[in-house]
């Protein structure tokens, strides 16, 4: 019988306390996954959850639309959709919500009307950009990312050229923008200019006009050449949360008493809103954001929706 010497017992010992250790270490690391997924698919079902609060917030938002449009036909910061949902605690749920007023901003696709660069509306989204300080040479780039063809505007245009040569390279879109976040692809565009100029613009598929009692004052300014901003917070003023229940009115008002002509493109009422709603169901935590679009005899639907920022 052979003899066991102590150097094969000091083996047989850090051989098994290997053993032991990995077995260990795999136990916890499977335990330590399970309770991640576990917890993974905790959170999904509570997003998931967050998310149909969410669309009663939603739904909450076309309601208040509906039977805004059956009570009145103009649109005022003093009316009922203005008013911001707060906080409630909805079956475990805390949510929140608003409803804006798109028309009250400028809308960029109405640089381009029948397939062509519009200059009137060119120049009104030069005023704007201006009234922010920011650079009005952007917005020839801005209309030629929109409009159809390849030719770029003079002078400060940028068509195909100037993007194939990013890294990566890209083309313009030639077609009508689906958010207002595709004006970080434009040149000249940067993260700071975008987060200025973004309370201030959306976008929609259709030509809409500026609603002169929801608007704030940069958008209020781009509507005449000269405008100042103390006479822009005088319209505001003037016009309070009623609103002006007139364009004739509104015209009258003091800081217009030098302009010859009509406005084009404004009115006293919306089609177009957006309803934000925030909610948090245990661990879930979501952001939404719907576009509705509202039609004349009350009829409104969701155009689209996002999550995160819009």
């Amino acid at each position: 019988m052979a003899k066991r010497y102590p150097r094969q017992k000091g083996v047989a010992l850090i051989t098994a306390l290997l053993i032991t250790a990995t077995a260990t270490v795999a136990a916890v690391a499977m335990a330590s996954r399970q309770q991640l997924d576990i917890r993974r698919t905790a959170n999904l079902g509570d997003t998931g959850q967050a998310y149909l609060f969410a669309l009663g917030v939603e739904e909450w938002g076309r309601q208040i639309l509906i039977r805004d449009r059956q009570d009145n036909h103009t649109d005022t910061l003093g009316e009922d959709w203005a008013t911001v949902l707060p906080p409630l605690t909805v079956e475990g749920a805390v949510v929140a919500g608003r409803i804006e007023d798109l028309q009250g901003r400028y809308n960029l696709n109405n640089l381009v009307k029948d397939g062509a660069v519009s200059k009137p509306d060119l120049q009104r989204f030069q005023r704007l950009l201006r009234a922010l300080d920011i650079d009005e040479r952007l917005a020839t780039a801005v209309a030629d990312w929109i409009d159809p063809d390849v030719d770029p505007g003079f002078p400060d245009g940028a068509e195909d050229n100037d993007y194939l040569a990013q890294e990566p390279a890209y083309r313009t879109a030639n077609a009508a923008m689906a958010s207002p976040s595709e004006l970080l692809r434009v040149k000249g565009f940067t993260s700071e200019i975008y987060r200025a100029l973004a309370p201030y613009v959306f976008t929609f598929p259709q030509r809409t006009p500026i609603n002169v009692n929801t608007a704030t004052a940069p958008v209020l300014m781009a509507l005449v050449e000269g405008m100042s901003r103390a006479e822009a917070e005088q319209l505001i003023e003037a016009r309070g949360d009623k609103g002006v229940n007139s364009i004739e009115a509104f015209m009258k008002q003091a800081a217009l008493k030098n302009q010859q002509q009509s406005i084009a493109d404004i009115s006293l009422a919306s089609s177009v809103f957006l309803v934000s709603a925030r909610v948090r169901y245990e661990h879930g935590r979501l952001r939404l954001y719907s576009l509705l679009s509202r039609s004349a005899d009350a009829k409104t639907q969701v155009v689209m929706r996002a999550q995160g920022d819009w």
